[in-house]
């Protein structure tokens, strides 16, 4: 059926994806369609292998053409990479590959214009060094498998030198990551951030000095990033103290998404932090809380931005589809609980909704998702 098709289409193949329940072909037939004329001037490819085999080395001579790539289920031996070069590769995505950590930082150097690159459930590489002129955004998610053949696992994230990296989200869960950046003077958006607790201890991300495990800082706060205006946190217990921590490393920071849990402590906060809200600096203009119940617990917490956050431009409460929330008695008593009316930004508004209002890290699942100005947000 392939092979009908490319006979039969007139004009050059600007886009190409291999569905995996394709390659039950006769051998040599994969080959044989990527060396087909129509694909000279290939610019995106997707290909995908159930057999976790190599792909034919007919889909490399798209290299000078190639703008976005996504390779999954496949095995990338290091023979493949030498001398390969992609000069206008913008998109790369790797989904279950195994490669070699060589293979993986000979593959970045070789992209020169690569600008987005989502790295998930790979094996066959423990620590991704990033080094890169051209990277603005990074998606990086673990495995939580280990197979006998290719035992290493994704474990590290070193952000050498990367000028022009805006985003760096972590995708992980079940798996801890280490991340340590080095140089990225343009970092903005940073998620999800979280304090799960795995069999294998907490992540782990590294500023200069500064090191926050989980969603704690560790020791004091020396490195102080400013860079950051939009964060994502997945909070494991509703914690005030900890996010205001985080409030201090990234003292810049205009947006904000948390996935709310159900319980935590107290979140009193009126005694405790009397004398820190006096000089804490909040500039806040838009926090998003998904799963919001109205407990104590997130009562306090969401009460201590809306006195508090004098800039602040909206606060969204995203509850569970079955709150009550066409009933106005109900809607009443969640405001009165808020102390709107105490609010410290008289601008701000106030959306409590049941429609979707974070995206999940585990949606993230193309290259092209790393490609928006806020990934967290649902439109």
């Amino acid at each position: 059926m392939v092979a009908t098709t490319l006979s039969s289409h007139r004009g050059p193949v600007r886009r190409f994806c291999v569905d995996a329940n394709l390659l039950a072909d006769p051998p040599g037939a994969t080959d044989a369609w990527f060396r087909s004329t129509a694909f000279d001037n290939l610019e995106e490819l997707e290909f995908s292998s159930n057999q976790h085999s190599p792909p034919p080395m007919s889909i490399f001579r798209f290299s000078p053409a190639l703008r976005a790539v996504t390779v999954e289920k496949t095995v990338l031996a290091d023979a493949v990479f030498h001398g390969l070069h992609f000069p206008v590769l913008k998109h790369l995505g790797l989904s279950e590959v195994a490669i070699s950590e060589m293979s993986l930082h000979s593959l970045i150097a070789g992209c020169p214009a690569l600008e987005h690159l989502l790295i998930s459930n790979c094996i066959g590489v423990n620590c991704v060094r990033i080094n890169s002129l051209s990277l603005v955004s990074v998606g990086a998610r673990l495995s939580g498998l280990r197979r006998p053949m290719c035992p290493l696992l994704l474990g590290k994230i070193v952000i050498e030198n990367a000028p022009r990296l805006e985003r760096l989200l972590l995708l992980n869960s079940g798996t801890r990551l280490h991340v340590t950046v080095v140089a990225a003077p343009k970092l903005e958006t940073l998620g999800y951030l979280n304090d799960e607790h795995y069999y294998s201890g907490f992540s782990r991300l590294v500023f200069g000095s500064t090191v926050i495990q989980g969603l704690r800082i560790v020791d004091e706060l020396v490195t102080v990033v400013r860079t950051v205006k939009t964060l994502s946190l997945n909070m494991d217990s509703v914690n005030l103290d900890r996010l205001i921590e985080l409030m201090r490393c990234f003292p810049c920071m205009e947006k904000l998404y948390i996935r709310l849990p159900k319980s935590g402590p107290s979140n009193l906060w009126r005694r405790k932090h009397r004398d820190l809200i006096k000089c804490l600096d909040i500039r806040l203009k838009t926090i998003v809380l998904g799963s919001y119940l109205g407990n104590k617990t997130q009562l306090n917490f969401a009460t201590f931005f809306v006195l508090n956050a004098r800039v602040l431009e909206s606060m969204t409460l995203e509850y569970y589809a079955d709150s009550r929330l066409d009933d106005k008695e109900f809607l009443s008593k969640q405001f009165r609980d808020l102390q709107l009316e105490s609010r410290a930004s008289r601008g701000a508004k106030f959306y409590l909704t049941t429609n979707k209002s974070i995206r999940n890290h585990w949606e993230f699942n193309h290259v092209r998702d790393l490609d928006l100005a806020d990934p967290f947000a649902c439109e």
